[in-house]
Parts: C-alpha cells; sequence; structure tokens
C-alpha cells in the first residue's frame, strides 16, 4: 500500500531530524576529545610536580627561586617571541575593532569582578586572584591550541586580538592586583603607590616586542633560537610549581569553597555573558569565526602563574593553586557546552 503524502513528509522530517541529532552529538564528542587532548599534558606536569616534590626531590627554597625564573626570565621572553611570531604591524591596525570590544568586555569584567569581592566579602590574599579569574585567561597554552584545533588557522588573526587585549590586562592592572593582595591585608607600606608594580618583567617584554614590531626590527636567527628556548620553559615551570604547592599543602586544599565557586563561577559564566553582550550591542553582525573566537577564549581556564604572583604577594597561595587546578580540569566540561550553545 502506497504512503500518503503526509505520512511520507513525517518520515522524512524524523530522518533529517535524526541525521541532525546524529551529527550533533558526533560534533560534541570530537570537542570533547579536542579539549581533553589540550588538559591532559597540564594536568600530568602538574601531577610530576607534585610526585617529585612529596619524594623530597626539591629544597625547601626551590618553589621561590622557581617563581622568580619564571616571573623574571622566561615569561617576559615567551610573550616577546608569541609577539614576534604570530603578530605584524598591518595585521594589528587592521584588527582595532576588535581589540575595542575586547577591551569594553574586559572592563566590564573587572567591574562586575570588583562588586563581588565587595558583596561577598571576600578576604584579603584571595581578591586579586577572584578578580584576575574572572577576568584573564590562559590564552597563549591552552586557548591557542585549541582555537587552532576548532577553528584552523584561518581563526589565527582574531586569536591575536584577544591575546593582546589579555596580555595587557594581565601585565598592568592584573598583576598590580596580585602583588599588591597580601594576607596581612594592607600595611603602610603597601598603601604606597609602587610605580615599578605596573611595569613588570612580562609586560616589558610585550612592550619590547611591540617596539620591535612598530621599527621593523629584525631578530637574528640565533637569538631568535635561543628566547624561543627560554620562552618555552614558562607553561612547564608553572605547572611543576602549581605541583609543588599542592604537595606543599596537601590535596585539601582543592576544594569548592564560597570563594572558589564564586571565582569559577566568573570565569566561566559570567566573562562569556559578558563577551556575548558586548559583541551583540557593539557588533550584532561580526564575522562568526570571530565571534567564536572571542567566546572561546573568554571561558579558558584562569593563568597557570597566578600561585606565582600570589606568592610575590604574599597572598593565598593554595587558593589560587586550588583555582587554576579546578579550572583547567573543569574547562573540558565546559568547552563542549560553549561550543554547542555557540552552534
Amino acid at each position: 500500500m502506497e504512503m500518503g503524502w503526509g505520512v511520507r513528509v513525517r518520515l522524512d522530517a524524523s530522518y533529517a531530524f535524526y541525521c541532525m541529532s546524529c551529527y550533533i552529538e558526533r560534533e560534541t564528542m570530537e570537542i570533547f576529545l579536542t579539549s581533553i587532548q589540550s588538559i591532559v599534558p597540564i594536568i600530568v606536569i602538574i601531577i610530576l610536580g607534585y610526585v617529585l616534590q612529596v619524594r623530597g626531590w626539591f629544597q625547601e627554597s626551590f618553589g621561590n627561586d622557581l617563581s622568580k625564573l619564571i616571573m623574571n626570565v622566561a615569561m617576559p621572553v615567551a610573550i616577546f617571541t608569541s609577539v614576534l611570531k604570530y603578530l605584524t604591524l598591518d595585521k594589528l591596525i587592521s584588527l582595532s575593532g576588535g581589540l575595542l570590544y575586547t577591551f569594553i568586555a574586559f572592563i566590564l569584567g573587572y567591574l562586575a569582578a570588583f562588586i563581588a569581592v565587595q558583596v561577598f566579602k571576600v578576604r584579603p590574599g584571595r581578591r586579586g586572584t577572584m578578580i584576575n579569574t574572572f577576568v584573564n585567561a590562559n590564552t597563549i597554552f591552552i586557548g591557542l591550541p585549541l582555537n587552532i584545533a576548532l577553528f584552523g588557522n584561518q581563526s589565527l588573526p582574531y586569536f591575536l586580538v584577544y591575546y593582546i587585549t589579555n596580555t595587557v590586562s594581565t601585565w598592568t592592572l592584573g598583576v598590580y592586583l596580585m602583588t599588591s593582595d597580601s594576607k596581612e591585608g594592607a600595611s603602610k607600606q603597601a598603601q604606597k603607590f609602587n610605580w615599578k608594580k605596573l611595569f613588570p618583567a612580562p609586560l616589558l617584554g610585550f612592550l619590547v616586542a611591540l617596539a620591535f614590531l612598530v621599527l621593523r626590527l629584525p631578530v637574528p636567527s640565533f637569538a631568535e633560537s635561543t628566547l624561543t628556548y627560554i620562552g618555552s620553559l614558562t607553561t612547564p615551570l608553572s605547572l611543576v610549581y602549581i605541583g609543588i604547592v599542592l604537595a606543599k599543602a596537601g590535596l585539601k586544599t582543592i576544594r569548592f569553597d564560597k570563594d572558589t565557586i564564586i571565582t569559577l563561577v566568573g570565569r566561566f559564566i559570567l566573562a562569556p555573558v559578558i563577551m556575548l553582550l558586548v559583541l551583540k550591542f557593539f557588533s550584532p553582525n561580526m564575522v562568526a569565526p570571530e565571534f567564536r573566537t572571542f567566546m572561546i577564549q573568554s571561558a579558558t581556564p584562569a593563568l597557570a602563574v597566578l600561585p606565582i604572583l600570589a606568592n610575590q604577594g604574599r597572598g593565598d597561595v593554595e587558593f589560587s593553586t586550588n583555582v587554576v587546578t579546578l579550572s583547567t580540569v573543569l574547562f573540558v566540561i565546559v568547552v563542549p557546552i560553549l561550543q554547542t550553545l555557540l552552534g
């Protein structure tokens, strides 16, 4: 018996819906696997630092010495080489519109973070970490490989826009807040404005790189190779440092207390929502790769160097370590959800 027209339409619609569901599930699984692949090396290196510290390989002062090496040598060089590798002056000028939107989103993020600190009465030593986690993200070491895996190399220029904003934000106001946030509270010495804190070594590395871009100064190949080697120390050493802190404090420091939950909500929910509202209001017709890049980057984990910055400012290093560790692990779940919502 031949099926009627209405029955055939319903069957075709059901089949189309089934195919679309399978496609969405396959895409979601691919995103999930991609995010896991970007996170696993990070977790493994943290575990390595933890195990070596527990086994007594490191002296008590090694952690502090390591943080100085990262902050004053490896990180400035890493930023310098990254800017020269991924940016050109012409590209920077052509993407100025995206810079404006991301800066607006970051400013709103800082306002929201300052309000959260006051409303929830966050104690000294944790405030800098909470504010930085609300606003600044681990773009270059997690965001970059994930962005290329999800959207391809054509999204790289848009990623660089976010990277510039994130770098300037982190190493100006972000690092000042971290190094001025002591667990003991504001002392008379801390209340004095210190201009040196506004020009940390990583920011100077970024400014020197911009000068090389503007003046179109070449970097000799031997110098470029040397700087690349030094800069590549940043991420593994930062993750080893996190493992050391976890070992010294004990795994009991990994917990979901009130301040940690608020901080993670700011990173994974509030920051993407602010970015979404800014982009929809100022640039409703933004091209899809740029829009998706900004949204994904706004939800990447907390900076791996936050515990090091907290140590520099005598803040709550255990809290910073807890936030970095949890945000890195939860990122595996957050990215597939966000990417699915973005379509």
